[in-house]
């Protein structure tokens, strides 16, 4: 019996420190960017495959109040629970503290999740870059269709048409803008994208294609 995604990611977060994988930011510059050049903070937004990523807290300092995170790995999603809860707890006197900052937690394959609601903002790093199968693709795609409300952003970011074919012992597939827009094309259009180059903690370069897609 293969290993399930959940027992795949809760090894890599269990055994590696957060600042050892290769998709470490110390800071979630681009997706932060992004997301607040198209999205009042007053919005609701939910961040898929998460990770230990530190987005969650810069989105709450940043404003953001109706926030929820999701993440196959229980692991992941209990390290950025405990960071979160250590900077409400920090924070309780001042200015954030007087507001309710807050975040919930999904642990869940994004692929067999069904939202309970719907979100004016998805973002999502590196995840889509792992479904390399056209059904799990379309899966993806339905899921996201649902869950953003019309005139709702979506934030995405893969491996571009250069970066890695495999991360983390998983193939992935590769995208220029014009591919993500073509397999996001029934029920979203392009506004804006953009390349990154990501360095790892390695000092490797992993070329990154990013878009921000308006739900029709």
């Amino acid at each position: 019996m293969g290993t399930s995604a959940a027992e795949h990611w809760d090894t890599i977060y269990g055994t590696k420190a957060t600042d050892e994988v290769s998709w470490f930011q110390r800071q979630p510059t681009t997706s932060l960017r992004l997301l607040t050049s198209v999205a009042p903070s007053s919005n609701s937004l939910i961040d898929i495959g998460a990770g230990a990523s530190t987005l969650a807290d810069s989105l709450l300092l940043a404003g953001w109040s109706d926030l929820t995170v999701l993440d196959v790995s229980a692991a992941a999603l209990a390290l950025v629970r405990d960071r979160v809860a250590v900077m409400v707890r920090d924070h309780a006197s001042d200015e954030f503290g007087q507001r309710r900052r807050s975040a919930s937690f999904v642990v869940a394959d994004v692929l067999s999740w069904k939202p309970e609601r719907t979100y004016a903002a998805w973002h999502d790093r590196a995840v889509f870059h792992f479904l390399v199968r056209p059904e799990q693709r379309e899966q993806y795609v339905a899921t996201a269709s649902r869950a953003v409300l019309p005139g709702g952003i979506l934030v995405l970011g893969t491996f571009a048409a250069d970066g890695p074919t495999q991360c983390s012992g998983l193939a992935t597939s590769r995208y220029n803008a014009d591919a993500l827009t073509a397999v996001f094309a029934s029920g979203f259009t392009l506004e804006h994208s953009e390349r990154e180059e990501h360095v790892t903690p390695g000092g490797a370069v992993q070329p990154f294609t990013w878009v921000v897609l308006r739900r029709i």
